[in-house]
């Protein structure tokens, strides 16, 4: 089941949260997706806002209710 929130992200902002439950950095996910460590911070900011979310851990939960990372 898909929540509805994850309808409000794009196909980055979904590939940077699965990388951060996945317990990756902001410097390794820059490298492996050629963008500066601000740019994804800019994304993961807007992630969290977007999904009304204050943490990391709430994060990691929601990419484990929506399937972007395994439990």
């Amino acid at each position: 089941m898909k929540s509805p929130f994850s309808e409000l992200l794009t196909d980055r902002e979904r590939e940077i949260v699965q990388m951060l439950a996945e317990g990756e950095s902001n410097k390794e996910i820059a490298s492996k997706l050629c963008i500066s460590v601000k740019t994804v911070e800019t994304h993961r900011a807007t992630i969290m806002r977007k999904l009304d979310i204050n943490s990391i851990v709430e994060l990691v939960h929601y990419a484990i209710r929506n399937q972007l990372v395994e439990a």
